[in-house]
């Protein structure tokens, strides 16, 4: 994916090029000077072509610049040596960047690819809290990217239904506290199932012995069998997930489908592949079945089966990989860095099963100031908590620069930015570091996300002031011919003219961090012109009325790829 510079640029090269009878490399190498007098766009192509011509660099520029034919976007093309750099004509790309933006920029062309993307995935024994929060909002941004790229993208959350720790939530319902029936009362459902899990883990404590009652709680589940056992495990998990689709939700994070590992114990999916695998040649039994991966360079061994003979995640897992293979093109994981060693042994099990290899973004965890964060201990800050901490925050930031608004108008934009924040201070980072959460940092007004909502606030206020609105849309006004941009306008074009070159690249390297790097140069771009640039009533203004409602519509666009609200007023 190129810009509009790049690709104009690369068509007056391949034509020279031909005329010349040179041959075309397979990558026409170009770079932005340092310096924009030295030109908005360079090539190295002469460097490229010497050793096959057998001439110097300078002659081959020379030969070049002699046929090269210059679009209406460029002003002009010179020579720094044997580079060879392109000058834009911003009257005219500005008008051709303008003209390209509407409600779809940044959506590109249809790919035929499938990915099945699984994020977040925590388990259902308690409330989504700040060590799942980057997972789920790195996967629900990715996957709002990969559409946009022209990915076709299924998002799944792989439910834990069959683990030790909804065991323990099963067993509290059965032994301790109040039925599972009646949650819901006074309480979000996830935190209750907390609540209990926490206290099962006190028992346990109390009295080790209770470890096998839990046992045998797990292995009649999985014989499925006993029907009254069944209801209550769904039930339980039930309960749980409904507390965190409602958290979810708030936070805007989706999933297409929720996959239960159980359905793969039960349609014998599990079976098939401790089946397959022993065909292989690589399994050994010592008590339990296990893969050997000693030839494959891994010393720790990928255990199948409990001595007991009943399954395990690891094998439940496999099969679940085995059908996004069989769904998707490409099957995309989102998992903490403590998985490396198990992804490695499935990417070698999946080989030998003949299923695709995930691909997986690995991240680092969110710590507290104070340490890190346990469900089993109730060390957590909930994402409810953490959201009803940000709104709050953000309120009373509002009120104080807003004393016009309505309480019902304040908590919307409240809302608006302090999920904004979180999303915003997650999305910002590479996934491989480490974040410690902190609220200064994270609700900041004077940078970050609420700077970026507040120029689109800025730009929407700006365009109700023209009157020229029709249905809440810019009418169309054609552009001053004699439209001269100054320096802060030409800054503002090329950023706006980057968007879709992100989206590619960003779907690309399966990463959303320079998109939000992107957001805040653009909203800074378009703060200095705010401020810079005179608008209503000026020489330009239908050009800068066009550049400002371009401008509201690639923010908008970019923030809603972050999973952001762009607020309408601040």
């Amino acid at each position: 994916m190129f810009t509009l510079i790049e690709k104009e640029a690369l068509k007056s090269l391949e034509k020279a090029l031909a005329k010349l009878d040179y041959p075309v490399p397979e990558e026409i190498k170009l770079e932005i000077p340092p310096n924009p007098k030295m030109g908005d766009l360079a090539t190295t192509l002469s460097f490229q072509l010497a050793k096959e011509l057998k001439k110097s660099p300078m002659e081959i520029t020379e030969n070049l610049l002699q046929v090269l034919e210059l679009p209406e976007i460029f002003s002009g093309v010179e020579s720094k040596g044997p580079y060879i750099n392109f000058y834009v004509n911003y009257q005219n790309f500005s008008k051709m960047v303008l003209e390209g933006i509407d409600e779809n920029y940044g959506q590109l062309p249809a790919l035929s690819e499938k990915v099945i993307l699984e994020h977040t995935s925590a388990n259902p024994n308690g409330p989504l809290h700040i060590g799942h929060i980057r997972n789920a909002i790195i996967g629900d941004s990715l996957a709002r990217v990969l559409k946009s790229a022209g990915y076709g993208v299924e998002t799944q959350y792989y439910v834990n239904d069959m683990g030790r720790q909804i065991a323990m939530v099963v067993w509290g319902t059965l032994n301790l506290g109040k039925k599972l029936e009646e949650y819901g009362e006074g309480e979000k459902k996830d935190h209750q199932t907390g609540k209990l899990y926490f206290q099962v883990n006190e028992k346990l404590k109390e009295n080790p012995e209770l470890k096998e009652e839990i046992n045998e709680l797990i292995r009649r589940y999985e014989g499925g069998e006993d029907e009254e056992l069944n209801a209550t495990f769904k039930l339980a998990v039930d309960n749980c997930l409904e507390g965190m689709e409602i958290t979810m939700q708030r936070l805007h994070v989706h999933h297409e489908d929720f996959v239960w590992e159980g359905k793969f114990v039960r349609n014998g999916a599990v079976w098939e592949v401790v089946k397959k695998l022993k065909e292989t040649g690589n399994t050994k039994t010592n008590e339990v079945l296990y893969l050997d991966l000693e030839e494959f360079g891994i010393e720790k061994e990928l255990v199948l089966t409990r001595s007991d003979g009943t399954s395990l995640y690891s094998t439940r897992d496999l099969a679940y990989h085995l059908e996004k293979s069989e769904k998707g093109d490409v099957v995309l994981d989102i998992l903490g860095s403590d998985h490396k060693l198990a992804i490695d042994q499935i990417r070698i099990a999946m080989g030998l099963l003949g299923g695709k290899s995930p691909e997986v973004i690995f991240y680092e965890f969110i710590t507290l100031p104070e340490g890190s964060m346990s469900t089993r201990r109730g060390v957590f800050i909930s994402v409810d908590d953490l959201m009803d901490e940000a709104i709050d925050r953000a309120l009373q930031e509002i009120k104080s620069r807003r004393s016009d608004l309505s309480e019902d108008e304040a908590h919307k934009i409240a809302e608006e930015i302090g999920i904004g924040a979180i999303r915003y201070y997650i999305a910002r980072l590479s996934p491989e570091k480490h974040i410690v959460f902190k609220w200064d940092e994270a609700l900041s007004f004077e940078r970050g996300c609420a700077s970026i909502q507040y120029a689109h606030a800025r730009a929407g206020k700006l365009l109700e002031k023209s009157g020229l609105l029709i249905d809440g849309h810019l009418k169309e006004l054609e552009i001053e011919e004699n439209w001269v941009l100054d320096e802060v306008e030409i800054d503002l074009i090329r950023t706006l003219s980057k968007f879709p070159k992100v989206v590619d690249e960003s779907a690309r390297i399966r990463r959303v961090h320079n998109l939000a790097q992107y957001a805040q140069d653009l909203a800074s771009a378009f703060n200095k012109f705010y401020k810079a640039t005179p608008v209503i009533g000026s020489d330009y203004e239908k050009a800068r009325l066009v550049m400002v409602d371009r401008s509201k519509i690639t923010i908008h666009n970019c923030l809603e790829l972050l999973g952001i609200s762009a607020p309408e007023s601040m």
